[in-house]
């Protein structure tokens, strides 16, 4: 019965550790995807279409680049470091 376990355990082990390599390079590739569609849009002055963009820009160029991480977040649902990451690139 030991054994038994013993195995079961190193087969979900082995199992976790197979999916979570899976996940590590689809994530990899998933951010260089985006690096190369960002470098894509910088090079065809296309801007990303941002709900409140306006009132956003507003907020960077005021010096108020909490407030307007904050408005990005309300309005796109992204996380904080997203919502950084695009503040960052509009100011």
């Amino acid at each position: 019965m030991d054994i038994a376990i013993l195995f079961l355990t190193c087969v979900v082990i082995l199992g976790v550790a197979s999916i979570q390599s899976h996940l590590s390079r689809a994530d990899r590739r998933a951010a260089r995807v985006e690096r190369k569609l960002d470098a894509v849009m910088r090079h065809l002055d296309l801007h990303e279409e941002i709900p409140g963009r306006d009132e956003i820009l507003d907020l960077v160029r005021q010096g108020k680049k909490v407030q307007a991480i904050k408005r990005y977040r309300e309005n796109t649902g992204a996380d904080l470091v997203e919502a950084k990451q695009a503040v960052d690139r509009l100011g």
